[in-house]
C-alpha cells in the first residue's frame, strides 16, 4: 500500500497543477471558444434581422447584452443542467444491466454508512461534514444533486426572463402589444425553447446508458475495459 501510494505522490508532483486540472481547464477553454463562436454568429443573424426590418446594425459587445443572446445561452445551460440533476437522482434508485453509467445492481437505493464512508465510517482524508451526524451530513451527501437542481431552476428562469424580453422586443417591432411574464410561461415560445433541449438531453443519456453496454472507449473511465463481459454493471476502465 505504502508503495502505491508513494507512486501516487510521486506522479502529482510531476504532474503539476495543469495536468491533475486539465479535464476541467480542456472543457472549460473549449466553453469560452463556443461561447465566443456562438455571439459572433448570433451577432451575424441578429444584424441580418435588423436589416430586413430597417433598423440600424449593432456591435458584438452591444449584442452579448440583448436579450437575444441571453436566451440562447440560458435556454441551454437549463438543460444541460437539468440533464445531471435528473441523473445523478435517477441513479440512485435505477440501473441498467450491464452499463457502466449505471452502479451494481445490488447496490439500488442510497447504500449503507459503511458503504458510503460517512459518519463513524469517515476517514482522516473525507470531507469534513461527512464525518457529522447532523443535518451538515444529510446535506453534504446531497450537496451535488441540490446544486444542479438549484442551477437547473436558476438557469430556467433566467431562461424565462431573457425569452420574455426577446418575444417582447419582436412584438413591439410587429407593433403588438407586449406580454408579462405569466403570460409568457404560458406561450409556445417559451415551451418550444425548453422542450426541444429536454428531448435532446434526454437522448443523449439514454444512448450513452445503452450504448456503454456493448461498445467500449479503450482508457475512458465512461467506458468498461474492452474486455469486460457485456453483462459486467458498474464497472469503468
Amino acid at each position: 500500500m505504502s508503495g502505491k501510494g508513494g507512486e501516487e505522490r510521486a506522479a502529482r508532483r510531476r504532474g503539476g497543477f495543469w495536468r491533475d486540472n486539465s479535464l476541467t481547464l480542456a472543457f472549460g477553454s473549449a466553453f469560452l471558444l463556443v461561447l465566443l463562436g456562438q455571439a459572433l454568429a448570433g451577432l451575424a443573424d441578429f444584424n441580418e434581422q435588423l436589416t430586413v426590418d430597417g433598423l440600424q446594425r449593432i456591435g458584438l459587445g452591444e449584442y452579448v447584452t440583448t436579450s437575444d443572446f441571453a436566451v440562447d445561452v440560458t435556454e441551454n445551460w437549463q438543460s444541460e443542467f437539468l440533464q445531471f440533476f435528473l441523473y445523478i437522482f435517477g441513479t440512485v434508485w435505477l440501473v441498467q444491466r450491464g452499463s457502466p453509467e449505471s452502479k451494481e445492481l445490488h447496490k439500488i437505493g442510497t447504500e449503507s454508512e459503511q458503504e458510503q464512508r460517512m459518519g463513524d465510517h469517515a476517514g482522516s482524508a473525507s470531507p469534513r461534514w461527512a464525518g457529522t451526524k447532523d443535518w451538515r451530513q444529510r446535506v453534504y451527501s446531497r450537496s451535488l444533486g441540490l446544486v444542479m437542481g438549484s442551477l437547473f431552476i436558476g438557469s430556467w428562469f433566467a431562461q424565462s426572463i431573457d425569452g420574455m424580453a426577446a418575444y417582447d422586443e419582436q412584438q413591439l417591432r410587429r407593433l403588438q402589444d407586449p406580454v408579462g411574464w405569466g403570460d409568457y410561461l404560458a406561450l409556445p415560445d417559451f415551451w418550444n425553447r425548453t422542450l426541444q433541449n429536454w428531448q435532446s438531453e434526454l437522448l443523449a443519456v439514454a444512448a450513452m446508458v445503452i450504448l456503454s453496454v456493448y461498445l467500449r472507449q479503450r482508457g475512458s473511465p465512461e467506458s468498461k475495459p474492452v474486455g469486460a463481459p457485456h453483462s459486467s454493471t458498474g464497472v469503468e476502465g
